[in-house]
């Protein structure tokens, strides 16, 4: 038998068929339809989901420019490697490796809508596909035969175009798009209604990706742009909307702090309300009700005006929103040496512990205090407020009620090198002791000391006295500023509507087709859903049924 001259038989006679080389515009070509590809892009968004977790591992620089410092101390060896390009685990969210993945990821969103969206265009402005040769294979299928021998072909042609149409305007009622064919198969006439309705699943589907494109544009401008600032305002205390008076910033790397809106805001009091025995519910004493923060706006012109902030009530101040996030105790605390000088006269924030306020603080005297040699020193408190003391079985104190009914501050005293000189940025609610010597104490001969408002106790060693002077409620005020934030909330909005949109439509096309023959007119109806559609059959079975009564 004779066979093709390019016949193989697996001896390797036949030559080796090669492709073509694509040359470099063919890379990228199939590297941007990689990268636009649906796989991708969901790809690089759990890719980004993986790179945010380094950045809540170790501290922040942008967030915690100290913590990095106390990183550094401690692991000496592994913070270079850390910090070296292009790890940058210290700056996570700035670092090249994630900004690429946030640019790739947004580069594939924008490649996967467009093209789409320029598909959805065309097919809403088209018409309906045209009707399948063969119904019986489609969901749904049902015939009805309107049976008529005596009936003449224009007859029965005629009643097939008047059943099409009737079907038409059914469909049309429904809101679908139709499309009215007439062909001739094996030389029998055809008359058919092709229709579809569900564009919107589609528009709904593209408004989702577009909107979440729209969140990553306004998260990354917020991000350059934004400015966080904290700052604890005691009662009878000023805070002004300069940098230099935050306790702690946040802000963008495009932020200009001289952009910030002068005015002062003066917390004249933090009013508290709890629950009491008289409420009649015994298990929610001490449960607190409502904060309310009665402060002073002051714009630069010396206007003042009475504002209040609660939780989840801020003011709003020039656009920048200014939010209640804390409060607690503020005792004010005079320090004396042994000749009677004031060396020290603060309101001292103390950090609440559990529900009534049991709350740790650090007093720190750097300078004017000599021991008994007569060898300068510094003195550093730890102390324990109590809001109403009541005593344990073990000896030690606790809080069993917020509220300011028997108050008590113990101090633990230390004396020594407070480590202010090392150049190292320390916390002002945290004391370093590795260098000092605690003098009074619990386990110690000489007691912690115990003050109550008003009250003035002797320091240890002669070093002179310490005087509770008053109990104030301090505020922790937060004051944002992102030009984004509104935007991020509509894109965001937007999505979400999108996403509901497209999971509650239903895409599908129905067919209704009429053939003539001898015996008169044979009605076929069945549909196609693009997806999971339960009501799809019963859509059918209305559609002829409604379509019965009409003919």
């Amino acid at each position: 038998m004779s066979r093709p001259s390019d016949y193989d038989d697996g001896s390797g006679a036949a030559a080796r068929v090669e492709s073509p080389d694509i040359g470099f515009r063919g890379w990228l070509r199939w590297f941007w339809r990689q990268l636009t590809s649906m796989r991708v892009a969901l790809i690089l968004l759990l890719l980004l989901a993986v790179a945010a977790i380094p950045g809540s591992l170790v501290p922040q620089r942008s967030a915690d420019p100290n913590g990095v410092l106390q990183y550094q101390q401690e692991h000496p060896k592994l913070f270079p490697i850390l910090d070296a390009f292009p790890i940058q685990a210290f700056d996570v969210y700035g670092s090249v490796w994630f900004s690429a993945i946030y640019l790739l990821l947004f580069i594939s969103l924008i490649g996967c809508v467009i093209p789409r969206i320029t598909h959805h265009w065309r097919a809403w402005r088209g018409q309906p596909p045209k009707t399948p040769a063969r119904l019986q294979r489609m969901a749904g299928y049902s015939e009805v035969r309107v049976s008529n021998p005596d009936a003449s072909d224009e007859e029965r042609e005629a009643f097939a175009e008047q059943a099409i149409a009737e079907a038409a305007a059914i469909l049309k009622k429904q809101r679908y798009r139709v499309r009215v064919e007439q062909t001739s198969r094996r030389g029998v006439a055809e008359v058919s209604v092709s229709a579809e309705r569900g564009y919107l699943r589609e528009t709904g589907n593209l408004i989702f990706h577009s909107a979440l494109v729209g969140v990553l544009i306004s998260v990354g401008i917020g991000g350059l742009f934004t400015f966080n600032g904290q700052k604890v305002v005691v009662e009878g205390e000023t805070m002004l909307n300069q940098l230099i008076d935050y306790d702690t910033v946040n802000s963008g790397r495009a932020f200009d702090t001289s952009s910030l809106e002068p005015f002062g805001l003066r917390l004249d009091s933090l009013d508290v309300t709890y629950v009491t025995p008289d409420d009649g519910n015994v298990n929610a004493i001490g449960q607190v009700r409502d904060y309310t923060a009665n402060v002073k706006l002051i714009e630069t012109d010396g206007t003042e005006s009475k504002q209040t902030i609660r939780v989840n009530h801020p003011l709003r101040v020039h656009g920048s929103p200014i939010y209640l996030i804390a409060n607690g105790y503020a005792p004010t605390i005079t320090v004396k040496d042994a000749k009677g000088k004031v060396l020290y006269h603060e309101s001292v924030p103390f950090i609440p512990q559990d529900m009534n306020l049991t709350s740790l603080g650090v007093i720190k005297v750097p300078y004017g205090l000599t021991d008994s040699k007569g060898k300068e020193t510094q003195l550093g408190l730890r102390g324990f407020f109590y809001p109403t003391k009541v005593d344990l079985e073990s000896g030690a104190f606790t809080s069993n009620y917020p509220d300011l009914e028997n108050p008590v501050l113990t101090l633990d005293v230390f004396m020594g090198d407070l480590g202010l000189d090392d150049g190292v940025p320390q916390s002002v609610y945290a004391l370093d002791t590795t260098k000092m010597e605690q003098i009074a104490g619990r386990n110690l001969d000489t007691k912690s000391l115990q003050l109550t408002p008003g009250k003035t106790v002797d320091l240890p060693n002669g070093l002179g006295t310490v005087t509770l002077d008053a109990v104030p409620r301090y505020a922790s005020f937060d004051v944002m500023r992102n030009p984004a934030q509104e935007w991020v909330l509509v894109f965001a909005l937007l999505s979400l509507g999108g996403l509901m949109w497209s999971l509650f439509v239903p895409r599908r096309r129905m067919w209704v087709k009429a053939l003539p023959d001898e015996d008169g007119v044979l009605l076929q109806y069945a549909a196609l859903a693009r997806g999971d559609d339960p009501a799809l059959e019963r859509a059918v079975t209305d559609l002829r049924d409604r379509h019965r009564e009409r003919l």
